[in-house]
């Protein structure tokens, strides 16, 4: 092996052997396993959140592979409407100087397909450097024919089960995109607006309880009041409710709206009046339902107003009930125009009462950028009540388990109060709604136009036209799991895998996706006796990557890290390029580079896969958000190099020498089996850990036992018998030595590929395993086996380790080299110690390096010596003759003092109250545990000296 690791020599070696080889696809007869990725948006480029699940995902599906199951992680991507859509969009108008309206909708389409034959599979290659064991022949994207048919299908079947139906419904609509976005895409962020409190005139000679001839209503939207058909008042209200029944005329339409009394408005908040526009915001939109208001659209699709308003009843349909003309001052300005021109008339007809700044909370279109507005359109919408039922108790009962299980709660909120779904985008990239109308406006679903004349037995001479509306790209994720199988088709695929085992998503589409999923699969998909099947058996859900103070990773933050840098390295030039590169704002630019340089003064070394995953791993606490920490990845680095290091010190004392692989005798050091028992349990521990999702407890063990048991001990452990025990004795250690590493590598293999793959050719032949195939994501994982856990070997040996330890912390409390050789003294030595000491003297000596043990009788006292406590055993090491005892009080009583000194200061922090109030919590911690150590510290250092005086 070479003398160090580099995994970049390996890495992409090895992959494209894997996958030639076909060691992704299912093979074998035991049980099905599968999982579902989730599919990635076809614009997308890999980032922490995807490097995070998929690296729990391929360590699923590579341990469930390695048990003998026949695994299938099943893998694609997603046609991502709008973001697609916007990229092609963008360039062309940089390229072409041309918009899609120059290109026309089917050569516009055809323009998306050549893109995404260039660009679509950038994020596949970047997951197969993350080491993703994906059954690429299997790749599926949501346009594909396959998956096409498949949404075609759920859409007509649903439409004629009344499932599906088109209706006029308020929206959160982007009026630089002009469509539907689901609110999903929605960002609500903090802004500094205004209060405006506007007076409505009151009606007939109405008066409120004080006498005033008007209502005052305060709104942070003034632009929609030309849209109002209402006030409310609270019906508990003292000073309103004798109006419920009245009417204001709102100003500048001169509209007659009734008052109605309902606990939306609320008594404590402002003038305890809501102005209720339905047609153009939620919450009102529900009041008008409860009230029976008319719903009055003022909007176009850019948001400026119209020439004539929209009336509609509370069902959507058309009404006379309001004359829809608007003031033509105000046609055609755009809603913030409008908004100035309304507030301005307002105050020059004297009904302007007040305006007060307001911390407002405000809705943005993620990828327009632009504040979305509330909009009653024409769109298809799911009916979802009688889907929603199956779906809550399939949770109810156990088909469906979430873990950590809180967030079933999450789901039953929703279910449980669900509202129809707007599957319709009015884009022209995605999957075009299979409906059609002619002149009459009557609407017509089938699979095709074909179908839809022959159904409806319509001439050649009607006129259709296809609806120009395309789904939700929800809509056919939420087929995931079966169309990517092949439904409609019952294929062997779907036998064998569906349901999927688990899926692995983060909590903030439970919603969007897992909820609409579930509903689906349970609906379309029925077993041989017609029971609905669930599309997944468990949902893991992952808590979110974050940066080192907590915040959220995003691109105007700068706080991005790019999981491929961390693999490969970047320098520092790069990474401020990559973060700050197309910045349009030079000082959020200048805040970010300087924020970098300080982070990654010499950029982002390289680390490798191995150490990538194994850190994502380590940090994948059920549920929890994972602050990312460098140095954890910086450590895990360091744990690779310590796997290499001690594989190469296994192979150099093996290779060349008979490994007991033929049956030779030989004989097991107490080191050896006690090795073989840690290993033994540590398998344990992973096999329960892996089947909770606890893969930081597998990780831990795993970490525990290759660091500090087999490189830390086990092998230090070897070297007095290599050395000089006898040829059975030598060729047991060696035995166990490449058997342990070489399991040692499986049980590590769903975690670290890479290195294990690696290392694994190489010791493999040395051992008595028979290999299934040639690599060693083919081996079947180890499994407890009880019988190899010698429990007096791990009692023995921890007593070992605990009387080197003891003679190893004198020595560095008294500073003595640890090259010289000591002697010692034993007190209070039971049967059971004399057994040990009498059995184990070899290791002790060599490994303490001690150049003589004798035991005193219970009479002698011994010279004055350093001590330590071994149950009852008391170990001494005469001082005499080993330390200048002055110059050691010398030294410590420095160190004394400058551990003084720093307590002080650290204890002046913490008591300081414009530091304690002002300091991030995390820096508080910090400076807390930095006193704990220090004052631990002392606290020896003071016992050491009183000790050494005394000598």
């Amino acid at each position: 092996m070479e003398k160090t690791f580099n995994p970049s020599d390996i890495e992409q070696t090895l992959y494209n052997s894997w996958e030639e080889k076909g060691y992704f696809s299912p093979t074998g007869d035991g049980d099905g396993y599968c999982i579902a990725i989730p599919p990635p948006n076809v614009t997308g480029s890999l980032h922490m959140g995807h490097a995070f699940q998929q690296t729990i995902m391929d360590t699923l599906i590579r341990y469930q592979r390695m048990q003998g199951k026949k695994t299938l992680w099943q893998s694609g991507t997603d046609h991502a409407g709008i973001a697609t859509q916007m990229v092609v969009e963008r360039k062309i108008g940089a390229e072409e100087d041309k918009t899609r309206h120059d290109y026309g909708r089917d050569a516009f389409i055809d323009k998306i397909w050549e893109w995404k034959a260039e660009s679509g599979g950038n994020i596949g290659q970047q997951m197969r450097r993350l080491g993703n064991s994906i059954d690429w022949s299997r790749e599926r994207f949501t346009m594909d024919d396959g998956l096409s048919n498949a949404v075609q299908e759920v859409f007509v079947r649903l439409f004629k089960e009344d499932l599906i139906y088109r209706g006029k419904r308020l929206v959160n609509w982007d009026p630089k995109l002009h469509t539907a976005i689901s609110d999903l895409e929605v960002e609500n962020k903090d802004k500094k607006g205004h209060m405006w409190q506007l007076r409505y005139p009151l009606a007939n000679g109405a008066k409120t309880a004080d006498g005033q001839d008007h209502l005052v209503v305060a709104t942070t939207r003034p632009e929609t009041m030309l849209g109002d058909t209402g006030v409310a008042v609270n019906p508990n209200d003292e000073r309103y409710k004798d109006l419920i029944g009245q009417h204001v005329l709102l100003p500048l339409v001169n509209r007659l709206i009734p008052i109605v009394g309902d606990e939306h408005a609320d008594m404590e908040k402002g003038t305890g009046c809501v102005k209720i526009t339905p047609a153009h915001d939620f919450n009102d939109n529900e009041v008008g339902k409860r009230c029976g208001l008319s719903m009055i659209n003022i909007f176009d699709k850019d948001a400026a107003i119209l020439k004539q308003a929209q009336v509609f009843d509370t069902k959507g349909e058309e009404s006379q009930e309001f004359d829809p003309s608007l003031p033509e001052e105000f046609v055609g300005l755009d809603r913030f125009a409008a908004r100035k021109a309304i507030v301005a008339k307002f105050d020059e007809l004297g009904l302007l009462e007040s305006i007060k700044d307001h911390d407002l909370v405000a809705p943005y279109g993620d990828r327009s950028g632009v504040i979305i507005e509330p909009l009653l359109t024409d769109q298809w919408y799911v009916r979802v009540e009688k889907l929603a039922q199956p779906a809550i108790e399939a949770v109810e009962n156990g088909d469906i388990e979430f873990v950590p299980k809180q967030y079933e709660n999450m789901y039953f909120a929703w279910m449980r109060d669900i509202q129809d779904w707007c599957i319709s985008r009015q884009l022209w990239w995605g999957h075009r709604i299979p409906a059609w109308y002619d002149n009459e406006g009557n609407v017509y679903v089938g699979r095709d136009e074909a179908e839809v004349r022959s159904e409806n037995k319509l001439s050649d001479s009607i006129e259709l036209r296809q609806d120009n509306d395309v789904l939700d790209t929800w809509f056919s994720s939420a087929l995931w799991t079966f169309s990517t199988l092949g439904w409609p088709e019952k294929t062997p695929e779907l036998k064998d895998f569906h349901a999927t085992d688990v899926l692995v998503t983060g909590f903030d589409i439970i919603f969007f996706w897992v909820a609409r999923m579930i509903m689906m699969t349970m609906h379309f998909v029925k077993d041989e006796n017609g029971k609905p099947q669930v599309p997944f058996k468990q949902v893991y859900v992952t808590g979110l990557i974050r940066d080192e103070s907590g915040d959220k990773m995003s691109k105007s933050k700068g706080n991005v890290i790019d999981p491929l840098d961390m693999i490969d390295g970047i320098s520092l030039d790069d990474l401020l390029e990559k973060r700050t590169g197309n910045m349009m704002q030079p000082k959020l630019a200048a805040k970010i580079a300087k924020a970098t340089k300080k982070e990654f003064p010499d950029g982002i070394e390289a680390h490798g896969t191995d150490a990538l995953r194994f850190t994502l791993s380590a940090l994948a606490s059920t549920g929890r958000d994972v602050n990312w920490d460098m140095k954890r990845l910086d450590g895990y680095r360091n744990f690779c190099n310590k796997l290499w290091n001690a594989s190469r010190y296994v192979l150099m004392n093996t290779e060349e020498a008979d490994c007991g692989k033929n049956g030779s005798e030989m004989t097991l050091s107490l080191a050896d089996r006690w090795i073989i028992a840690q290993f033994e349990e540590t398998v344990k521990t992973v096999h329960e850990t892996f089947a909770s999702y606890r893969f930081d407890l597998a990780s831990q063990a795993l970490y525990e036992f290759t660091w500090n048991q087999f490189c830390d001990w086990y092998l230090e452990l070897t070297k007095p018998v290599l050395f000089k025990g006898n040829e059975a004795e030598q060729r047991g250690t060696r035995h166990t030595l490449v058997n342990v590493l070489e399991g040692l590598l499986r049980l590590m293999h769903p975690i670290m590929p890479y290195i294990t793959e690696t290392i694994w050719q190489r010791v493999v032949p040395l051992t008595s395993f028979k290999p299934a195939g040639d690599s060693i994501m083919l081996q079947s994982y180890p499994q407890y086996d009880e019988r190899k856990v010698d429990k007096e070997a791990q009692s023995d040996l921890e007593w070992v380790k605990a009387f080197i330890v003891a003679i190893r912390n004198i020595r560095g409390e008294m500073d003595i080299a640890p090259s010289k050789p000591l002697p010692v003294l034993l007190k209070n030595v039971n049967l059971e110690d004399q057994r040990r000491l009498d059995e184990n003297t070899q290791f002790i000596s060599a490994l303490a390096k001690l150049e003589s043990i004798q035991v005193l009788s219970e009479q002698e006292e011994g010279p004055a010596s350093a001590s330590a406590v071994i149950g009852n055993l008391t170990v001494l090491i005469p001082m005499a003759g080993l330390i200048d005892k002055d110059a050691e009080i010398a030294r410590l009583s420095k160190a004394i003092d400058k551990l003084t000194q720093d307590v002080k200061r650290t204890q002046g922090k913490l008591s300081n109250e414009s530091f304690v109030s002002k300091a991030p919590a995390a820096v508080i911690e910090k400076e807390k545990a930095k006193l704990s150590d220090a004052e631990s510290r002392l606290e020896k250092m003071v016992e050491q000296k009183v000790q050494i005086e005394a000598l």
